[in-house]
């Protein structure tokens, strides 16, 4: 009795099934990342100091939240929180910039001008490095409670560099879109 392999289940089709999940899924990870870096670009041009840091926070603990979910792994909001402020901590003149920044906005016209020209490309590489690092960590196998922060510190700073030119030219692709 010979039995009649189905063509839905031959190898082939079974790969090439996997290879388009998983593009499918890089594609929408992509898109959940560009989008957050979009929000935190947005939020960084909050005229109110302080309130686009924590936005920021927010966003990228947003970040983390939608990834875990696509990866299908467990999250958990206070592991994301120290995660954050361990790699954010780790460019710490660069986050005391970004502080700074938010700090100069209580000063009339320049202050609120070099707010809107520095903190959303600032906050957008972070996010950018943010989601770099936990789309590695993840398609590595890992768990928001096994990622060791010091061990992709420098990934992290190396994606943040990348990040600044990601996120200025998304600021600048959108403001030409909105002229």
């Amino acid at each position: 009795m010979s039995e009649k392999v189905s063509e839905s289940n031959a190898p082939s089709d079974v790969a090439d099934e996997a290879e388009s999940d998983l593009a499918a899924r890089n594609q929408r990870v992509e898109k959940l990342v560009r989008n957050h870096i979009l929000a935190s670009l947005g939020v960084g041009l909050v005229p109110i100091p302080i309130a686009d840091i924590v936005g920021i926070l927010a966003i990228n603990l947003d970040l983390i939240k939608s990834l875990s979910k696509e990866y299908d792994v467990p999250f958990e909001q206070d592991r994301g929180k120290a995660i954050l402020t361990s790699l954010l901590g780790g460019l710490f003149p660069v986050a005391v910039g970004g502080t700074v920044i938010s700090l100069l906005k209580f000063i009339p016209i320049v202050g609120q001008t070099t707010g809107a020209v520095a903190l959303p490309v600032l906050a957008g590489a972070a996010t950018y490095a943010v989601g770099k690092v936990f789309v590695r960590h993840y398609e590595a196998g890992g768990s928001i409670f096994d990622l060791d922060t010091a061990k992709v510190k420098d990934y992290f700073s190396k994606q943040f560099g990348i990040g600044k030119k990601v996120a200025a030219d998304l600021k600048n692709s959108d403001s030409s879109a909105a002229a």
